[in-house]
Parts: structure tokens; sequence; C-alpha cells
């Protein structure tokens, strides 16, 4: 993931020897000139090959499916192509912008799971440490112990928790989005989740549930005593210059310019974040959210030790790190996630080193799996194909 760099000494105890040295020096800074510029020419190639590529699926993608918008982001190196169509407001006529900010929704949980390993790193939790230690007796109803549960788990979604978000008393409310203000204190979300039997042991099945980011989040605040979103913005955002990224913590507004969200054709940009909390409330951008991902996938944002623990999958069958998604593509393994939430869609790809991203995103999501979501990641993977060469 890291290059290495070797120093060669060498005593110049001779003239003519040092001449030749020089001379040879001068071949081989020749010759590493000549790799370079192909290797940039290549880059570059790719890179357009790729905009190319991701432009028509964007055009593609929209048409198909019926959307009101597809924005799209290829990146290797330096090299960053744009691509859009149809409108970031279908009512005024706006064309998307693929610059604009939009939910990104499960996106939050690579932030989230960052911010507990460097927390970890710094010596101030364990990842091994159950929910209990953190928050006594909160997951304690219906077969779900908070005494068995570690915090791992919660991160690679083996807890064996129910997800909240599936209980019509609180998915009803989120999607009627009738009163975007409404408080949801994340316990609450929690006890929701635990009126419900659990779904295996904790460590047994792998079961995707926001009640485990949520709890995330809730130990990141318990073990620092600020809220989730202090602890993003300082540790990750700030520091990256992700200047269009905000974790917003009860405000359902959205600022500066924005794609406009669709649920059916009503505008619903304007939704609940306290509902997502750590699992979902982050708004970004394409740029923003590949800048992150890089940082993340080239490991400046974690020591090795930790930036091992990411990578470990919860299985082979099931290859989820700790907040991201090793996916295997036609073109090699590569990082992913997506998110999905009132009226938006999004997914990442990311290489290895964190050379190359792509992202794709949507401004129309009803909160049912539908064929959008597979177009959409295969839209993204086509496009992180071509800027491998493939």
């Amino acid at each position: 993931m890291r290059s290495r760099k070797f120093l060669v000494r060498a005593g110049a105890t001779v003239v003519a020897a040092a001449a030749t040295v020089t001379a040879v020096t001068l071949g081989v800074q020749d010759q590493k000139a000549t790799v370079a510029s192909a290797g940039a020419e290549t880059e570059a190639d790719n890179g357009v090959r790729a905009g190319a590529v991701l432009q028509d699926r964007v055009a593609k993608l929209r048409a198909e499916q019926k959307l009101p918008g597809v924005i799209g982001m290829a990146r290797s190196g330096n090299n960053t192509q744009y691509a859009a169509s149809g409108y970031g407001d279908m009512f005024m006529r706006v064309p998307a912008d693929p610059k604009a900010k939009f939910r990104i929704a499960s996106n939050s949980k690579a932030f989230v799971a960052t911010v507990l390993l460097q927390l970890e790193a710094e010596g101030k939790l364990s990842l091994n440490d159950t929910v209990d230690r953190w928050l006594p007796g909160l997951v304690a109803a219906n077969g779900n112990d908070g005494r068995k549960i570690t915090i791992r788990q919660l991160l690679n979604h083996t807890s064996g928790l129910p997800d909240y978000i599936n209980d019509l008393r609180i998915s009803g409310s989120y999607v009627a989005d009738i009163n975007p203000y409404r408080k949801w204190d994340p316990r609450d979300l929690v006890k929701t989740a635990t009126s419900n039997k659990a779904l295996s042991a904790p460590g047994a099945e792998y079961h995707y549930a926001n009640t485990n980011y949520i709890l995330g989040g809730l130990i990141i605040q318990a073990a620092t005593g600020h809220h989730p979103a202090v602890e993003v913005t300082n540790r990750i955002i700030k520091p990256l210059g992700l200047t269009d990224t905000t974790y917003p913590e009860s405000d359902p507004k959205l600022y500066g310019k924005w794609l406009h969200g669709y649920f059916t054709i009503r505008d619903i940009s304007f939704s609940n974040v306290q509902v997502l909390g750590a699992a979902g409330a982050i708004v970004s951008t394409q740029g923003n959210l590949a800048d992150f991902t890089r940082a993340l996938a080239s490991g400046r944002l974690l020591p090795p030790a930790q930036q091992r623990e990411l990578e470990q999958a919860a299985s082979p069958e099931r290859p989820y790190g700790l907040g991201v998604v090793m996916a295997k593509t036609p073109c090699g393994n590569a990082w992913m996630h997506n998110g999905a939430v009132l009226g938006y869609f999004s997914q990442w790809y990311t290489s290895p080193d964190g050379k190359d991203q792509v992202v794709v995103a949507t401004n129309r999501y009803n909160m049912i799996p539908t064929k959008v979501d597979a177009a959409v990641m295969t839209a993204a993977q086509d496009a992180y194909c071509a800027l491998k060469g493939k």
C-alpha cells in the first residue's frame, strides 16, 4: 500500500569511477523520466477513457431508470473526469451539477468506523470492548445482549442486532417526512431495535443494521464526551480539507449548491437527519467523498494496525470490513460502499492503493431496493474498470 524508498550509498575514491557513476546515474534518470512519462500518458488515457465510459453509463442510467438526474466522477491520480445527465432540480429544469452536495447516507459509516479505530489507536478504547462496557444496560432485551457484543461486531455487522429502520414506527415517520425537525434520541432508536428478537448470536452471522452504527456513535460520545459529529469533523473533515462535507446533528436543510432529492416526484431534499445519525447523516460531494476514501485506502488516516483491522472482512462470504466492503470486480479488488436515503442513492469504488476513485449518485430514491441500486453500482464499476485499463 505504501511505496518504499531505498537509499544507496557509495564512496567516490577514484575520479574516473565517479564520472562513470555519474554517467550511469544520468542514464537511469533518463530511463525513469521515460517510464514516468509513459505512466502519466497511460494514466491520462485511462482517465479520458473512463470519463467517456462514465458519461455514457450516467446518461443510459438516467434514461433507462427514468431518474431526475445522475452525476458521476472518475479520478486516477490527478486526472479527474466528471459526468452528468438530467436535472439537479427537475421542476426548475436546472441541470445536474456533478460538484453539488447530496446526502451520502450509509457512506457515512466509513467515517464513524475510522473515528472508532483512531480512538483505539490512542488507547481510549478497544474494538474488543463490549457495548455494555460503554453503554451499560442499553442493549438488554429479547436476546440482544450488550455484554456479549463487541465494538468490532457492531462495525462489521455481526452483532445480530435487528435494524431499527425496519420498524414501521420509525420508517413510517421518516418516509412520510411530515416533521423533518422531529427529535430522535439515538438511545430510543436502539431500544426500538431491541424490542425485536435478536437475529443471531454475536459474531455468528452477518446482518446489516443501522442500529450498529447508532451504537457506534453513542460509544464515540461516551469515550470522548463529544457528539460523534464533532469527532468526525475534527478528526476527518477539517484535517482533509473537506470543505463541502458536513455532519448535521439536527438541521434537515441543505445549503449552498446541492442536488434536489426526490421521493417519487416529491421534492424531499429537506429530511430528518436525527433518525440516521451516525448511521447515515453526512452531506458531501463526489469530490470530497473521493478525497476521503483515497485518504482512507492509502493509510493517511489510520496507523498500520488499525488499517489492517479496517480491511479485515467479516467472512469470505460477506466481505464487509469496518465501514467498507472489499468488492471483487472484473478488474480486481476494490474498496466500495453505497448509501441509500430518502431522495438519494450513491456508490463509490476506490482502488486498494487509493490511487483510483469512482463515484456515481442519483437524486431519486424511494427507500425500497429496486433495479436502480444495481444499475448505479454497475455504472460505477464500469467506469472504475475503465480507469484500470479494462
